[in-house]
């Protein structure tokens, strides 16, 4: 996918997620830290044109976007092994990402159905390209989990081949 609108947190948050990556690398797993700015990922798609975004801010702009609780240190199914910290899912959440895609609907090109309504595990990764020894190494080193208070301070399209991003919405 070459666009994705995500959700950015604030320093504090930042700063709390860049500690965990941190212990993953001091215990040998390599993290996202140093890749990309920690993030959850609302949608992603072969690109997020302009009227898609007008459209998604619009939306947003009516709504109150929550902070999110990344609560569970977890995995998901597949060869990618990824460790993450996955979101509790409330009415509110639900609602934002709800809204966020019937804004995208016949805006966007190759939208991926990962990230649609329904399909949706909205968490934020923390190392990913693992083997199983590292994976394991991960969840120990990261024991016990602490959950994160994750204030959004913006929602941006990050353009995943060269790492640029656009605000959509600043809080």
């Amino acid at each position: 996918m070459a666009h994705a609108l995500v959700f950015l947190f604030d320093e504090s948050t930042e700063s709390r997620l860049r500690d965990l990556c941190r212990r993953l690398d001091e215990a040998g797993v390599p993290s996202t830290a140093g890749k990309h700015r920690p993030h959850v990922t609302l949608a992603s798609a072969g690109s997020i044109p302009a009227a898609a975004r007008k459209a998604v801010r619009a939306e947003l702009e009516l709504l109150a976007v929550p902070d999110l609780w990344l609560h569970t240190l977890g995995t998901v199914p597949g060869e990618d092994r990824t460790l993450l910290l996955g979101a509790v899912v409330d009415a509110e959440l639900l609602a934002v990402h709800s809204a966020v895609h019937d804004a995208l609907a016949g805006r966007v090109q190759n939208p991926s159905a990962y990230h649609f309504p329904g399909a949706w595990i909205p968490h934020c990764t923390l190392a990913q390209g693992l083997s199983d020894d590292q994976l394991a190494a991960g969840f120990r080193a990261l024991q016990p989990p602490d959950a994160v208070r994750a204030a959004i301070s913006e929602v941006a399209v990050l353009d995943t081949r060269s790492g640029g991003l656009e605000t959509v919405l600043a809080r």
